[in-house]
């Protein structure tokens, strides 16, 4: 009786024999030899594939001609996009915006930004402004604005005095 490890070498020799030892076929007899691997898509392409599928089924539409993007951050930073692509859905209240973009501060684009900047962003600039001791903490506020005066800022929100009486007595008289 031979010993395992000429019993080993046999097995070996016979799977060798008949399987081809190790060949580049896959499956059994008959089976198609594969002649080069399938090459796979990256992963930033199938990436883009999906999105523009999800974006398909949201209906979204490009919006032409729009210059610049500019999204405003909590922290005082502006994400800028210059020439992007847009689009929109409108039943889906969805807006995409790609294409490269930087982030900056806020200061950086001053000048040409200060039509799109809301009223947080104002005084966010306000006291950016006065924390570096610019020209806005001696004039009293943004070049161009009115400067408010320290005791009339609650004015602002008082209701007037409305006719004492009923309305329709003073429109006939």
């Amino acid at each position: 009786m031979p010993s395992e490890t000429e019993m080993a070498e046999a097995r070996a020799k016979m799977i060798a024999k008949r399987f081809g030892g190790a060949s580049a076929s896959t499956g059994g007899k008959g089976a198609v030899r594969r002649k080069k691997k399938a090459a796979s898509r990256s992963s930033a392409a199938q990436s883009d594939v999906k999105l523009s599928a999800a974006l398909k089924k949201l209906g979204a539409t490009n919006i032409p001609g729009i210059e610049e993007v500019n999204l405003f951050k909590e922290d005082g930073k502006v994400i800028h996009f210059v020439n992007p692509k847009v689009q929109a859905s409108i039943a889906a209240n969805t807006y995409i915006i790609s294409g490269p973009s930087d982030t900056k501060p806020l200061q950086e684009l001053l000048p040409s930004i200060v039509s799109q900047l809301g009223m947080d962003n104002i005084s966010q600039l306000q006291s950016a402004m006065a924390a570096q001791g610019g020209a806005m903490g001696a004039a009293g506020g943004m070049p161009g604005m009115p400067a408010t005066p320290e005791g009339d800022e609650d004015d602002d929100d008082d209701v007037p005095d409305l006719v004492d009486g009923n309305f329709e007595e003073v429109s006939e008289s």
